[in-house]
Order: C-alpha cells, then sequence, then structure tokens
C-alpha cells in the first residue's frame, strides 16, 4: 500500500521513474524498520555495563563502540536477517506500479505456457533460494566472527 500511495500520490505529478519511486519507497520503508529495531537492541544492552566503562575512564564513545555496539550487533542480527528476507519479498508488489519483477515475468510465462503450478513453483523456490543466500551471508558472518573471536 506504501508502494502505491507513493507511486499515484506523493510521486504522481513527478517526472521519477517508477523504479526510482519504488527504491525510495522501500529504502524508506526499510530504514523505519531497520531504525526501530536498533533502538530497541540498544534499549535492551545493560546500561549499568557502560556506566561501569564511563567509570573506568571510556570516554561516551569508547563506551558505546566497545560495549554496547557489539551487544546491539548480537541482539539486532537475526531481527535484521528476517527484515532483509522481507525486503526481497515485499519486491513482489512492484508490479502494480508497471515495473516487470520476478513475479510479472513468472505470471507471463505461466499464460504463454499454460502451466502456471509448474511456473508458480519455480518462482517459489527462486525466492526461497534467495532467502538462503541471505541466510547463508549472515552465516558466513557468524564463522567469521568466531574465527576472529578465536585468534584473540
Amino acid at each position: 500500500m506504501l508502494l502505491m500511495l507513493m507511486y499515484y500520490g506523493v510521486f504522481a505529478r513527478s517526472s521519477l521513474e517508477a523504479v526510482t519511486i519504488a527504491v525510495v519507497t522501500f529504502s524508506l520503508n526499510i530504514a523505519a524498520h531497520i531504525a526501530e529495531l536498533l533502538r530497541a537492541s540498544i534499549g535492551a544492552t545493560d546500561h549499568g555495563q557502560v556506566e561501569a566503562a564511563r567509570t573506568l575512564g571510556f570516554s561516551a564513545w569508547q563506551s558505546f563502540y566497545l560495549i554496547t555496539l557489539p551487544q546491539v550487533i548480537k541482539i539486532s542480527k537475526p531481527v535484521y536477517q528476517s527484515t532483509i528476507v522481507n525486503l526481497i519479498q515485499w519486491t513482489s508488489v512492484v508490479g502494480y506500479v508497471s515495473i516487470t519483477d520476478l513475479t510479472r515475468v513468472i505470471n507471463n510465462i505461466a499464460s504463454r505456457t499454460m502451466q502456471p503450478m509448474i511456473t508458480i513453483s519455480i518462482g517459489m523456490l527462486i525466492y526461497l533460494a534467495l532467502a538462503y543466500i541471505v541466510h547463508g551471508i549472515f552465516a558466513l558472518t557468524d564463522v567469521l566472527q568466531a574465527r576472529k573471536e578465536a585468534v584473540r
């Protein structure tokens, strides 16, 4: 709904292309989700640790960078991964604003071949593969982080 509001309402009289409007819309939407995710993650960290770091002589920046930020990353990483997968899934609606995407291509192929179940199944597998690629990237960062900590 946000994409259609932006395309047909906010940017209706502008000369921007549909792809640009879609990128702006998804960027604003995902930025709001990530900002709330980070806010909640910072709120979930123990403030006593920051106070202890400040007592030990750390600056505000050092206490954030060395104490709070690693905890925020650990807390927010699973939800951030889910947010990225959701973004991939949300892109399936860009066909409503005249952009040819994977979903529209699947529908076009299904109408040409008269085999909708096969093409929709292939489309679902492609979206599933994209989600697993995101999962693999996050798992790889976990492995790299574990190696970095093992070296210490």
